[in-house]
């Protein structure tokens, strides 16, 4: 059995992904969200706050890497998979990474993720 895995390319899916189930790890946070049947799709975030576009673009080549190793067995069918990279996921070990994302996976399939996000103060919410 193939399963199909494409890369999410439109803010919206981001935007959708993120009313999902949320699994945070140290080195980053695993969002999941069924897609209505259009296979496995994962989409990387790393925002300006990690460090400059070296940085960033060395932590987005090693969530590729280990996505591409990670979603064929261990990836949620029909699901949507974004990974947000933490300050620390850069440092970290990349094993000890892998390991956290299988994890993170297990997680997320079972229904276990963390505890909705609090409102930022200050800012309204629409």
């Amino acid at each position: 059995m193939s399963r199909s895995i494409s890369i999410l390319t439109r803010r919206a899916d981001f935007v959708a992904a993120n009313r999902g189930l949320r699994v945070a790890r140290p080195g980053f946070v695993l969002l999941s969200r069924p897609n209505g049947g259009l296979g496995i799709r994962y989409g990387i975030t790393v925002t300006k706050k990690i460090g400059n576009a070296v940085v960033r673009n060395r932590m987005k080549r090693r969530f590729r890497e280990l996505l591409r190793a990670a979603l064929p067995e261990a990836g949620l069918p029909d699901h949507d998979l974004v990974l947000i990279g933490r300050d620390g996921g850069v440092e970290r070990d990349f094993t000890q990474l892998g390991a956290e994302l299988r994890v993170a996976l297990d997680r997320a399939a079972n229904g276990k993720g963390d505890p909705p996000r609090r409102p930022r103060a200050g800012k309204p919410r629409r």
